[in-house]
């Protein structure tokens, strides 16, 4: 098949080398010259494991191309990949569709022949409505099925989810669309992977539904380690509980201090914004918005009571600042929030980030960026880990106590076991565990007074 991934952005980018890698052959367009330009000359715009390996592959073996031309590639086509970003709009909340509707603009203007038109972006439900109107009313003598094909990619794990996903979505109003949809998907059939056919509103909402579902269960088991640190009660034995209960699962009940990225805050916000211009109000999820928000203001404040309720002129380590580990995405991370509530209470910040520090520098001011976790906590006052890298997983705690001003370890993620934490001489606060609610003066203070 001939594919073309309008974007190449994270799903467009990440999509388009998959489709490649089962053999298609894959043109992504995007109008930055300087990402196509990186791309040609073999960098990745984006973190993604395993990426720069995929990508380098397929451009060798002839499958896999990239252009800012989107005229000749799209002639060409025979599937048509929409995957531009759809962000919160400023003001309102709602999807900005401005760069969707103006690839399907531009796609109008080059067709020829039968084409499916897929929209890969996540975008609200009418959207391929909206798409299809666009384009048969810029070239009304085009011949063409609009599709809609969401993604279900997790940043760090999005080769593997692609190649060997829960389900394929597809949502179809013409029936010419579903043949080529099933050889594009094909090369799955050995993964036995389902490929769910419905009508195109629903592909959409199925999307949002599962991203906010997602939210709501991290924002619940989150609410459930509050009561656990009041009650006396373990949070991560209580996820294990009820996680082994089938109809519940595991997954997504890790508590921390908020979910942030790419997905969850935007779509859960133009999901609730959808539901409310249909005067069908989901008080559910408006609910895990707000909490989510607060929940993240008052980690800063889960430190500052830590470290004795003043922390102006000390210094802060800072372990992880991407929303979630094996990506540099810093859209809403949660270390965000707590950052800036250190430094409205006068606290110095050093951190380190595996991979995240480039990005973070364009939206943390007056920090001090470290080469290491351990140089991060080199006479600070507490360490604290924001987001559960590999790398911070062992560290040396003994090490990480000698270079410290104060033994306080903040384990925002629940990485260590308490005992581990105490045994090195560090003292521990965590989420969701006993003697946690009020965490109490710093041991310094305690020794002062």
């Amino acid at each position: 098949m001939r594919i073309v991934m309008i974007g190449s952005g994270y799903v467009g980018l990440v999509s388009g080398a998959c489709f490649a890698d089962f053999g298609h052959h894959v043109t992504c367009v995007d109008k930055d010259a300087n990402k196509i330009a990186r791309l040609h000359a073999g960098g990745i715009p984006i973190y993604e494991p395993g990426l720069d390996d995929l990508v380098a592959r397929n451009v060798a073996a002839g499958n896999l191309a990239f252009t800012t031309e989107l005229s000749e590639a799209v002639a060409a086509a025979d599937v048509v990949f929409i995957a531009v970003g759809t962000p919160s709009r400023r003001g309102d909340g709602h999807a900005d569709l401005s760069y969707v509707h103006g690839a399907a603009r531009e796609i109008a203007g080059a067709l020829s022949g039968f084409t499916v038109i897929v929209t890969k972006s996540t975008v609200p439900v009418g959207t391929g409505d909206e798409v299809e109107r666009i384009i048969r009313e810029c070239n009304p003598a085009a011949d063409i099925a609009v599709a809609s094909n969401p993604e279900f990619l997790r940043e760090g794990a999005a080769i593997e989810d692609f190649k060997r996903p829960d389900r394929v979505v597809i949502g179809i109003e013409d029936e010419r669309a579903r043949a080529p949809m099933e050889e594009v998907y094909r090369p799955l059939s050995l993964n036995k992977a389902p490929i769910v056919f419905t009508r195109r509103r629903t592909s959409e909402l199925i999307k949002y539904a599962a991203n906010a579902f997602l939210a709501m269960k991290i924002t619940y088991i989150n609410e459930m380690a509050d009561l656990c640190e009041h009650v006396g009660a373990d949070v991560q034995e209580v996820a294990r509980g009820i996680g082994l209960d089938n109809r519940i699962g595991a997954k997504f009940l890790h508590a921390g201090p908020g979910y942030g990225g790419s997905c969850f805050p935007k779509d859960t916000l133009a999901l609730m914004k959808t539901a409310q211009d249909h005067d069908a109000p989901l008080r559910l999820i408006e609910a895990t918005i707000a909490v989510n928000e607060q929940r993240k203001r008052a980690m800063g404040r889960k430190v500052i009571a830590a470290m004795g309720g003043e922390v102006r002129g000390r210094t802060v380590a800072v372990l992880g600042l991407t929303f979630k580990p094996n990506t540099d995405d810093m859209r809403d991370a949660p270390s965000i929030a707590i950052i800036q509530a250190l430094q409205d209470a006068g606290a110095k910040i050093r951190a380190y980030d595996p991979e995240g520090m480039a990005a973070a520098r364009a939206v943390l001011e007056d920090v001090d960026y470290a080469a290491s976790a351990y140089a991060a906590a080199e006479g600070a006052s507490a360490t604290v880990i924001v987001t559960e890298w590999d790398a911070f997983r062992a560290l040396d705690l003994a090490r990480l106590k000698a270079v410290m001003a104060e033994p306080l370890l903040i384990d925002l993620r629940n990485v260590y076991p308490p005992a581990q934490v105490a045994e090195a001489g560090l003292r521990h606060v965590g989420i969701g565990r006993p003697g946690t609610a009020d965490a109490g003066p710093s041991l310094n203070a305690r020794e002062a007074a």
